[in-house]
């Protein structure tokens, strides 16, 4: 890794400097602009493998990964091959191509409860597109959501929204109309028995239940034993639907997603980040029962100019059949206990309480020294000594998350070297903080 300069009038800086003039806040999505941290983002020029490059030449280990989608790492030689070979052939149709079915069947192949799935430009529009479908169907109007669970931001969605919205402090965004909030409840992430009052207070207009099967947007919060299935129980005894936002968790914690690991089949799955290989995408499916109300074959409408773009879909395609490889996700299992391990002995040499949690090559360090199980529990950690950790690392060439609340994420790409260098410069990071403190 080149040696990161401190904060100063570089040329990040006097990027930042013209952006906010031209773009609110000078990012085009709100994470990115460091309000979680502080200081000034850093504008990426390149990236190779498990690292980016800023415009001033830096070089840091990347364990954000775009937010998930580059599990095969930055710039894959196959992937790029492969969209060298498609924009020969022109990049947008608007006319149904073969790399459409293909991905299809890829996904139903891999994913338990797919049986038919539409492609969309985005996670957003996934999670969009999978309530309107969920109340088309069962002609209701409620939804619950879990407190700090992140599902896009349509407006039913940003009420007790994690990511973004608690990285800058608003419980809910104005724009979204109370006539629509009203419609969205909200309960707390791994409490089966706030969910079933919420049924038993609205059971009969609850349309359906949308949740992360792990949480990415408090950071990375698993599901206690047990708690999947009771959600799956409850919502099955009241006639609602169950929708799994895999949008993050698909293809990344295993090739069939969560709910292939923990064995919990929802009813609607939305899907995005890696099923694109980094270009942008979404999709979700259903069983064919479902999904038959979906026009044109139904009369619930959804459409999208771009949605099954050849370049998203050469990309996607390309990662998905590489995703077939278990070794894929061994290795990743590994890497994910390596590091994870590593940051965990370096807080505690340190004398810094850090809860750090991961399922597979997804992770978050909090700073606290309770469990984090939910919103609440994720809420306490220290935001500031965060901020000051992240500026540590940063300033040791790695590139982590510029919020508490987002979770980080290995490629196949980062290897055992790099991951002990993330180790190395923890250590460094946590005695900084130490002797500061």
């Amino acid at each position: 890794m080149s040696s990161p300069q401190k904060d100063g009038q570089d040329l990040s800086s006097e990027l930042f400097s013209r952006a906010v003039e031209l773009i609110p806040g000078g990012v085009n999505s709100p994470v990115r602009a460091f309000r979680g941290v502080g200081g000034t983002p850093r504008f990426i020029k390149s990236a190779k493998g498990a690292t980016m490059t800023d415009v001033d030449g830096r070089t840091y280990i990347d364990y954000v990964g775009s937010w998930g989608p580059m599990i095969l790492g930055h710039a894959d030689e196959e992937v790029l091959a492969a969209l060298h070979e498609a924009l020969g052939r022109g990049t947008s149709y608007g006319a149904p191509t073969e790399l459409e079915i293909e991905i299809a069947e890829e996904i139903i192949e891999a994913v338990p409860s797919i049986e038919m799935v539409r492609m969309v430009n985005s996670g957003t529009e996934a999670t969009m597109s999978a309530i309107r479908l969920a109340r088309g169907v069962t002609n209701r109007n409620k939804l619950v959501k879990f407190e700090g669970c992140y599902h896009g931001h349509g407006d039913s969605l940003l009420v007790k929204a994690g990511s973004g919205v608690a990285t800058l402090g608003l419980p809910d965004s104005p724009g979204v109309t109370a006539s629509v909030a009203q419609n969205t409840i909200t309960v707390p992430f791994n409490d089966a028995n706030a969910l079933e009052l919420a049924f038993n207070e609205h059971g009969a207009d609850i349309a359906a239940v949308i949740i992360e099967p792990v949480v990415g947007n408090m950071g990375c919060v698993l599901p206690q034993e047990g708690f999947l299935q009771k959600v799956r129980e409850i919502v099955t005894k009241h006639n609602a639907l169950l929708i799994f936002d895999e949008v993050m968790t698909g293809f990344r914690l295993a090739r069939g997603g969560a709910q292939g690991l923990f064995g919990v089949r929802p009813d609607i799955t939305t899907l995005g980040k890696i099923i694109g290989g980094g270009l942008p995408v979404g999709a979700y499916g259903a069983s064919r029962e479902i999904m038959r109300h979906i026009a044109p074959a139904g009369n619930i409408y959804q459409a999208g100019t771009l949605s099954g773009n050849p370049l998203a879909m050469t990309a996607g395609l390309v990662t998905l059949k590489r995703l077939r490889e278990p070794a894929i996700y061994e290795q990743l299992e590994r890497a994910g206990n390596r590091l994870c391990d590593g940051l965990r002995a370096a807080a505690r040499d340190a004398g810094i309480e850090t809860i750090t949690n991961r399922v597979g090559s997804m992770w978050t360090t909090f700073f606290t020294n309770e469990p984090v199980t939910d919103w609440t529990s994720a809420a306490k950690s220290n935001r500031e000594v965060y901020g000051k950790f992240f500026h540590a690392m940063l300033n040791e060439g790695v590139y982590l998350a510029p919020s508490q609340f987002e979770a980080g994420f290995i490629s196949h790409a980062h290897t055992d070297e790099l991951l002990d260098k993330t180790v190395e410069a923890a250590h460094t990071a946590f005695r900084i903080i130490k002797s500061n403190s």
